[in-house]
């Protein structure tokens, strides 16, 4: 078959795994062609002046990097070099009781940690620090290095846990879910609420047994929230300038219509040689295509009927995402930030880098679940930041922005349409919220408020099918061996040349960039071609 270009290899999609895939093999010496729909590379990793040409910036879908300087491409790839620079604020999560009250406190400095949840409970306090020291080794010599390499069929890494006392402590705690692990350990319901919002209530479902151990591995990582200086597009940024300095191209602006399949001689199966794109142009593809786009997209969308399997046409279809991920934004340019400290003792909570309000206790959680399960309108339970408290950069000098993000269901009494007539109801709900506990936020000489319902989510990014910011549910099997469903689980995808390299493969979603690296692996194993050395993992 002719083409117009040929390269090494194709990536469909330039969130930021793909991105990190592409300077992995362009510094391998590979000549690699990254094609995005949208007129900028990132993905998620966006940063829009709202409105256009004020001057403040927002991180309209991507902002919390938790670890992101510790993660092993961050230091293989040089990304602080090209201009990827990372701040981790001392206070990093707040959360603050709806009903008054201390407030809850996650630093840096664990032992500030301890302090603050001491003043709820002693007992939980001494519960936090035996289960992070119990999990620290479990983290470091089994959780990393699962997370950084190709996964394993379940039975075989049932059978090496089983072998270390460490590994069969995972094994125990993994049978809970995080709620029955939060209730279980833990007495305050403050404390409780905290931990499971900490555990990350976007990932998981906190119903859900399996995932018991995630509490206590959270409390053992070194890392914490992080955010990138000038907004996390400048990520991406500096990915694409490793990229380009490799040799690598990225095209914005082209749609991927179809991957063009060949009959293989050494493979019954075909082999994927090239994309056509919807403007008509044909490019080869001398070794791979990777995509990191969703399942539905990679097999249903991107591959003809006839060369797949009905096994795996069935199992892309059944992929199934986070209920729980979509969010509502609310975005304000301010003229101060907001000030949470209402007396000498909690004036430091004006330098809290997530502040968490609505929560108060676990069974809240269970209200949430059942609000996205019926398609209604949540308790108002948010998050966010003042970005310009750390980084002035993303405001005009003196002004400020701040955001909160609230978990809502996508298809809002059963129709994503209906987010155009509810937006402004949950945006006040949220900013009556917001000015409880920072009365400025509403008395503040210039507010522009901004709101981004679940909606627009994969009108822009259509991965995010369903508004799932993480691109598919850690629920339904769908998570090591398995992800994004068994057999392709160590980022094949059943057709010679065609890899998988997105949030939908190994580990998951947020901004971890694992699967891009792991993916990197796999094809230069099966190219052939030595791996950069992998950095040594480390913490502190």
């Amino acid at each position: 078959m002719e083409f117009d270009s040929t390269y090494d290899g194709i990536i469909l999609g330039s969130g930021h795994n793909g991105l990190v895939l592409q300077a992995y093999l362009s510094r391998a010496g590979l000549k690699v062609l990254c094609l995005e729909r949208n007129d900028v590379a990132g993905g998620g990793l966006r940063t829009e002046q709202l409105p256009e040409g004020s001057g403040f910036h927002h991180n309209t879908h991507s902002f919390y990097h938790r670890a992101l300087t510790r993660m092993p491409w961050y230091r293989e790839l040089e990304l602080a070099q090209h201009g990827a620079r990372y701040i981790e604020p001392e206070l990093n999560v707040c959360l603050l009781p709806q009903r008054g009250g201390e407030a809850l406190e996650w630093w840096v400095d664990f032992d500030r940690t301890v302090e603050s949840f001491a003043r709820f409970s002693r007992r939980d306090a001494e519960t936090l620090k035996r289960w992070r020291d119990e999990f620290i080794p479990i983290v470091e010599n089994i959780l990393i290095p699962e997370a950084q390499s190709t996964p394993v069929p379940p039975e075989e890494r049932v059978a090496t846990l089983q072998r270390s006392r460490e590994g069969r402590r995972l094994l125990e705690v993994s049978q809970l879910s995080p709620r029955e692990f939060a209730a279980r350990e833990f007495e305050h319901p403050v404390v409780q609420a905290g931990l499971l919002f900490f555990n990350g209530l976007r990932e998981v479902d906190l119903r859900a047994s399996g995932f018991g151990h995630h509490i206590p591995a959270l409390l053992a990582s070194a890392g914490k929230a992080q955010m990138c200086v000038g907004g996390s597009v400048q990520l991406a940024r500096a990915l694409v300038r490793v990229i380009e300095a490799a040799g690598g191209e990225i095209r914005t602006g082209v749609t991927p219509a179809k991957m063009i399949v060949e009959p293989d001689p050494s493979s019954g199966p075909g082999r994927v040689t090239g994309v056509r794109t919807t403007a008509g142009e044909r490019i080869g593809a001398r070794q791979f295509v990777a995509s990191s786009l969703n399942p539905q997209q990679t097999f249903l969308e991107l591959l003809e009927e006839e060369v797949l399997p009905h096994t795996w046409r069935r199992r892309a279809r059944n992929f199934r995402y986070n209920l729980l991920a979509p969010l509502f934004g609310l975005y304000l340019n301010l003229d101060e930030p907001p000030r949470y400290g209402t007396d000498s003792g909690s004036a430091h909570l004006d330098e809290a880098f997530m502040v968490i309000m609505g929560l108060d206790e676990a069974g809240q959680f269970d209200d949430m679940v059942s609000a996205h399960d019926a398609g209604e309108l949540p308790p108002t339970v948010m998050w966010g930041s003042s970005p310009t408290v750390f980084d002035p950069t993303q405001a005009p000098g003196g002004k400020h922005t701040a955001f909160m993000w609230m978990k809502v269901p996508y298809r809002l009494r059963g129709d994503p349409a209906n987010w155009d007539a509810a937006s402004e109801e949950v945006g006040d709900r949220m900013l009556e919220l917001w000015c409880r506990h920072a009365p400025n936020v509403g008395t503040a000489r210039k507010v522009d408020a901004f709101v981004r319902p679940p909606s627009q989510t994969p009108l822009l990014l259509p991965n995010m099918r369903d508004a799932d910011l993480l691109v598919g549910s850690l629920a339904n099997g769908q998570v090591g061996f398995s992800r994004p469903f068994p057999g392709a689980g160590t980022y094949r995808g059943y057709l010679s040349g065609l890899y998988l390299c997105g949030s939908s493969s190994h580990p998951s979603g947020n901004i971890t960039g694992l699967p891009g690296r792991n993916c990197a692996h796999v094809i230069l194993a099966d190219a052939g071609i030595d791996a950069p050395p992998r950095a040594k993992t480390a913490r502190g």
